[in-house]
């Protein structure tokens, strides 16, 4: 549902931008577009696990921690 990915968003840009990095550096990093990470942040994507696996690890933080909210 939407709120649940808007959740999982909100926390990914929260980390995001407690690391430090613009949506481009992480998309970068993940190997992912930079539009495609913003639509995540914004809930708009119903994001893979495959994916989610890519930015926690761009972000440097466990799995869980991007549904730590």
């Amino acid at each position: 549902n939407k709120t649940l990915l808007e959740k999982v968003g909100n926390q990914i840009k929260n980390l995001r931008t407690r690391s430090g990095l613009s949506q481009e550096k992480l998309a970068f990093d993940c190997e992912l577009d930079r539009t495609y990470i913003g639509s995540v942040e914004r809930g708009e994507r119903n994001v893979s696990v495959i994916n989610l696996s890519k930015i926690a690890n761009a972000l440097d933080v466990p799995l869980f921690e991007l549904l730590n909210f």
